[in-house]
């Protein structure tokens, strides 16, 4: 490109009907000429060549992405990771803002996608590490979504649970249990206070644990927990399949008494679960296979915040994403960063529930709230309950003890002296 070329793919935001335009935030590390290379990387994710040759015309003004907002944080020797590429010259780490016009895709996930993460964005000459870390959206471009189906609000309605978080429960072991055996450990652990008894996302339509045949006893399971403690329950079913069979695991889990769903979002992909959103009367909750592919590299890939607020917009209820504590590999800043953008205004979207999760149990619940800062969240132990020595209902029943005495102001130790079940878990 000539230095005319370029400038066409410079813009100052006042220049711009911002309504027209998503905002995007990369990290980028660009070899030879930034300006350049930086022309080139909106050229590639929008226009790319912007007029037929022989005419008279520039498609840039009205589709082509711009950078509104660029700074060089540092030179560097090398890149940050090796990729083999052709550039030549003088390696810049940079920060930049580009506004995208979103009329290149519509209100589409797939083709937003495309845009923002595709072939052009990624295979930039003069740019080998990209990095989105986050994304915006105008209040008219949301208002074409209908995100959230029930959101936290919903979620607590259902369950009649107010000011505290909502306690989860991944039924373990999560592979190998037959139906039966599967179903009496969730309804133990209603029993001991579990709000939702939840499928593994590993666990879903087999042979020796088929959906139909694990909904069929979990619901009825549900029921007379709910019959026996007077409260609400969610069984949370997991439908993650093939997209054309998710319709038919829907209704067949539903028919059976599963009030809330399980999908892996990024495996079946958003758009199916925006279909799913369209078709269901129940919430629906996701969970984070494949995402820490995508993010987990600081300076490559696709930030989780990114990713929380497209699922968000997909029309996720609940969102459970790695939580704190170094078994998720998760900076604490991160987490924090993805419960915000499930919390924060996004137009009429309603608010979708965090669940930050990783090795929890009674031990835990303090640190998470406290690092949380409200209730609006769901806490998701496994061997927490699961593996308590006592069982399962006596591994619920310490996860209420320890809120109860957060509430209160007393510390574990001192309220463990009166409550077995959670003296179990501090001995263990």
């Amino acid at each position: 490109m000539n230095a005319e070329e370029i400038k066409g793919f410079f813009a100052e935001r006042n220049q711009l009907n911002m309504d027209d335009y998503l905002e995007l935030e990369y990290y980028l590390e660009c070899v030879g000429d930034i300006k350049a290379s930086l022309a080139h990387f909106c050229s590639e994710q929008s226009t790319a060549q912007w007029s037929r040759i022989g005419f008279d015309e520039d498609f840039r003004k009205s589709y082509g992405a711009k950078v509104i907002n660029w700074r060089m944080l540092e030179e560097l020797t090398e890149l940050s990771y090796p990729v083999e590429h052709a550039a030549e010259g003088k390696i810049h780490a940079c920060r930049v803002t580009i506004a995208h016009p979103h009329g290149n895709f519509g209100p589409k996930l797939p083709n937003l996608i495309t845009a923002v993460c595709g072939e052009g964005t990624y295979f930039t000459p003069g740019i080998p590490l990209v990095k989105l870390l986050d994304i915006s959206f105008p209040e008219n471009y949301l208002a074409k979504f209908e995100g959230p189906k029930f959101g936290i609000e919903g979620i607590r309605e259902m369950l009649g649970a107010y000011d505290r978080p909502i306690f989860f429960g991944v039924v373990k072991p999560n592979i190998g249990l037959q139906p039966e055996h599967f179903a009496e450990l969730a309804y133990q652990s209603w029993l001991g206070g579990l709000d939702i008894a939840k499928d593994d996302e590993m666990l879903a339509d087999v042979e020796w644990s088929t959906t139909k045949e694990r909904t069929e006893l979990l619901g009825r399971a549900r029921i007379k927990a709910e019959e026996l403690t007077g409260d609400k329950k969610i069984y949370l079913a997991n439908i993650t399949d093939e997209v054309d069979n998710m319709i038919k695991q829907h209704d067949v889990a539903v028919a059976n008494g599963a009030n809330a769903l399980l999908l892996n979002t990024m495996p079946v992909g958003l758009s199916a679960v925006r279909m799913l959103r369209k078709h269901t009367k129940v919430p629906l909750i996701g969970h984070f296979p494949f995402i820490a592919a995508f993010s987990r590299l600081e300076k490559y890939g696709v930030h989780t915040k990114v990713i929380t607020k497209l699922q968000r917009l997909a029309g996720l209820d609940a969102v459970i994403m790695p939580g704190f504590g170094n078994r998720m590999m998760t900076p604490e800043q991160e987490v924090r960063e993805n419960i915000e953008v499930c919390m924060n205004d996004m137009g009429k979207l309603k608010r979708s529930l965090p669940v930050p999760g990783g090795s929890d149990s009674a031990l835990t619940l303090e640190s998470v709230y406290r690092k949380v800062g409200s209730v609006d969240f769901g806490f998701v132990p496994g061997r927490g309950i699961f593996g308590h020595p006592m069982g399962p209902k006596a591994g619920a029943s310490s996860i209420r003890q320890a809120w109860d005495a957060i509430e209160k102001g007393q510390s574990l130790d001192s309220y463990a002296e009166t409550h077995p079940e959670l003296m179990a878990m501090l001995d263990k």
